[in-house]
């Protein structure tokens, strides 16, 4: 197993095995935009959290090729990590 596999949850491993292409799609994903947390959520669906300087935002898919699409197609600055004040 690579390093993209190895941190995927049991439940998230469970909702990959129907796209496992997609697979290292999500960890060039995350080797990308480390800040963004990307699991299993709750009732069977994909989940990131995005954080942001006034909170954060959550997005939840049915698959993981449609969670990565909308990830993706976010503006650069969506997914870049809050800026540190000061």
């Amino acid at each position: 197993m690579g390093d993209g596999d190895a941190r995927l949850t049991r439940p998230a491993l469970r909702l990959a095995r129907d796209e496992p292409d997609q697979v290292p799609r999500l960890a060039a994903f995350r080797a990308a935009h480390p800040h963004v947390i990307i699991g299993a959520g709750e009732f069977g669906v994909w989940q990131a959290l995005i954080p942001r300087p006034d909170g954060e935002t959550v997005i939840n898919r049915y698959e993981l090729k449609a969670l990565l699409d909308k990830l993706e197609s976010l503006d650069a600055d969506s997914a870049e990590p809050p800026r540190q004040a000061g």
